[in-house]
This record gives C-alpha cells, sequence and structure tokens, in this order.
C-alpha cells in the first residue's frame, strides 16, 4: 500500500500490511464469538490507540454466526506514555467507561502490550468492579521488555521489538491513521 504523502520518507519499512491486520483481526473476532455464543458483551476499548482496533473487532464479531446476543461497545482512556517512545510506568486513568462492568461479559480491547504496566492496571480496576468474566484482547503483543506478567486471552499478531507506529499507534499523536504497521526512519526520532 502506497504511503500517505504526509508521511513520504518517514516509515522505515512496513511491517503487517492492512490485509494481515484484517485477517488478524477477522481471527480474534471468530474467537471471542465462539467463548460468548449467545450472551452479551461488552468490549471496552483502551483509547486513543485501540480506537481502530475495537471498532474493526466489532464489526467482524456481526459476522461471525452464532456470537454473541448483544455487543456493546464503550471505551477509557489511560496515559502511560506521553510524547516519549517508552512508556513513563505510571499510568493515569484519564476517561472511564460510561458503561456499567458490574456482572457482564468484559473484553478489554488493546492496541499494543509492550510492559504490561497498562494492562495490569485496567485488570485490576475493572476486576474491583466485578465483571461476570474479564479478558483481554490486544491486538501486537510485544513482549520484549515486559514488567509485569499479564494474562492475554486474546492476542492478534506478535510486535517485533521496535518502535511502532500505524492502526492506531501514534508517535507524538501523529501516524495513527495509517492504515498498517509500520516503523519509522531513525532520523524521526533524532529530530527531537
Amino acid at each position: 500500500m502506497k504511503v500517505l504523502e504526509t508521511y513520504e520518507g518517514t516509515i522505515q519499512r512496513e511491517l503487517y500490511s492492512a490485509d494481515a491486520i484484517a485477517g488478524a483481526i477477522e481471527r480474534l473476532a471468530c474467537e471471542i464469538a465462539a467463548d460468548f455464543r449467545g450472551q452479551p458483551l461488552l468490549l471496552l476499548g483502551v483509547l486513543k490507540g485501540a480506537l481502530y482496533v475495537v471498532t474493526d473487532l466489532a464489526r467482524a464479531i456481526a459476522c461471525v454466526e452464532n456470537g454473541p446476543s448483544e455487543v456493546v461497545v464503550d471505551y477509557l482512556c489511560v496515559s502511560s506514555y506521553g510524547n516519549e517512545t517508552r512508556s513513563s510506568g505510571e499510568v493515569r486513568l484519564l476517561k472511564d467507561t460510561t458503561e456499567t462492568v458490574t456482572g457482564r461479559n468484559v473484553v478489554l480491547v488493546e492496541d499494543i502490550v509492550d510492559n504490561g504496566l497498562t494492562l495490569e492496571y485496567l485488570n485490576a480496576l475493572m476486576a474491583e468492579r466485578k465483571p461476570a468474566t474479564l479478558r483481554s484482547c490486544v491486538l501486537f503483543d510485544k513482549p520484549y521488555h515486559r514488567r509485569v506478567d499479564v494474562p492475554l486471552g486474546y492476542v492478534g499478531l506478535q510486535c517485533p521489538d521496535e518502535f511502532v507506529v500505524g492502526y492506531g499507534l501514534d508517535y507524538q499523536e501523529v501516524f495513527r491513521n495509517l492504515p498498517y504497521l509500520a516503523q519509522l526512519q531513525p532520523w524521526v526520532f533524532q529530530s527531537e
């Protein structure tokens, strides 16, 4: 796929194509739909990065026969990166859910899991609210710098040990809208 003209020269290489990501989303949707067949489901997307993941996942689940009886989508927003390429380790809740979690089947949807601290924080926060079930779904698993062992219920793709952008992932709030996962040119970081 052609790089958007705005980003010409900043992308070093494409790591996962839009088609590869769509295939992973479809597989995740089938796994989730099978596990929650005939039951109501709350997909809880973690903003900002999981915006595209949860949207495409919810649509894909709707196409699976004999899936959940209903799918409700809600979001929460956390911050742990700021403008850095590595997580600060401090997770802050910026926006809470609007839907009640208590007694519901909840799947936390993340774009990427790196050190695990954000997902650990969210699992603890949601567990306090006593959902019927709580699982996590992550599109990109990047285990190289994992600081805490977090359970990953559904995993889409293995992410290389690179700083990546696209499909919701950003660098200083830019590149989220790329339809694929990419590695940036090294000079992008050196120009700071």
